[in-house]
């Protein structure tokens, strides 16, 4: 085994994993403490001032600093097509940290699902095998396409959530936080460029930075309403880190300019890999549901019992 071969395994893939995990824990303590404080509406900043009264909450972000750096520690040393599936098993951990944390057994369709969704997503990177070779890097109106497309799919989730309630409600929410993180991690990547070319000061000329200071901070807090809207966080965290590195290697192509493979074969395999995410995000939404109703009936019943024993 090469040195190179051997950084990769021993470096970076546990640094990915560990990563991963923390992004699960973060994830699974922000849904636990967003739901202890009173609901609040889509983008309502009133949100973030109730959570960073909790301790908890804020170690919970902080779990989220220190996932961001073991990822740039195990892209340091690894391949981005290693790295980013292995990023995607934050998902099962969430799903893992939240039922501990709950006190509660982890559920098998949940950890199938779960399964299913890093498997899916994992296969479609892999096989589309984004890289940093560019071709062209777009400017002026040739960045507009995506954009309006990107503003559309926001703007229409926003709105399918304030229209309909339940697992239809916590959808939305998390694709359009899906696809604002997705915005912000191309938008870093832009920033890094203008950084490495022009040093510290070239960023503050250039109009991305202060898009970034906008739409990451948005993206944070509507995560933090998918998160108190939702019943497990599995499905939401699904989405949300599918619809994520989707959304990043889109601004890649089109923004960037940066090549994937799009051979036929490929096109194919990506085609399963989307049937299967696509059946995974269904099977965590629906048990999502079968649960939720599990647990209002739950709570019926000892209502119910508590008035008979009043009324006794």
């Amino acid at each position: 085994m090469s040195s190179s071969t051997s950084t990769v395994f021993f470096v970076a893939v546990p640094t990915a994993v560990t990563g991963a995990a923390s992004f699960g824990l973060a994830s699974a303590i922000q849904q636990r403490v967003t739901k202890q404080v009173p609901t609040s509406g889509t983008l309502n900043p009133r949100l973030l001032l109730e959570l960073i009264r909790r301790p908890v909450w804020v170690l919970g972000v902080a779990t989220v600093l220190v996932g961001l750096s073991l990822q740039l520690l195990a892209l340091a040393f690894g391949p981005l097509v290693l790295v980013q599936p292995l990023l995607v098993t934050g998902v099962l951990f969430g799903a893992l940290f939240s039922a501990l944390l709950a006190h509660r057994r982890v559920d098998r369709v949940v950890v199938l699902g779960s399964l299913g969704c890093v498997a899916g997503l994992s296969a479609f990177l892999v096989l589309a095998r984004p890289n940093g070779t560019t071709a062209h890097r777009a400017q002026g109106w040739a960045l507009l396409p995506l954009a309006l497309a990107l503003a559309v799919i926001v703007l229409g989730c926003l709105a399918a959530a304030a229209r309909y309630s339940g697992a239809v409600h916590v959808a939305a929410l998390a694709a359009a936080t899906g696809v604002l993180y997705g915005l912000t991690a191309g938008l870093m990547k832009v920033l890094t460029s203008q950084f490495r070319d022009g040093g510290v000061v070239e960023p503050f000329g250039h109009p991305v930075l202060y898009v970034v200071c906008a739409v990451g901070p948005m993206a944070f807090l509507l995560s933090q309403n998918t998160f108190q809207q939702g019943t497990l966080i599995a499905p939401a965290l699904a989405i949300i880190t599918i619809v994520d590195p989707l959304v990043g290697v889109a601004i890649g192509v089109n923004w960037l300019g940066e090549r994937v493979d799009s051979s036929p074969a490929v096109l194919a395999g990506q085609v399963l890999a989307a049937l299967v995410l696509i059946g995974s995000v269904a099977l965590l939404a629906q048990r999502s549901t079968q649960l939720r109703r599990e647990v209002e009936q739950a709570s019926d019943r000892g209502t119910s019992s508590t008035r008979r024993v009043a009324w006794g």
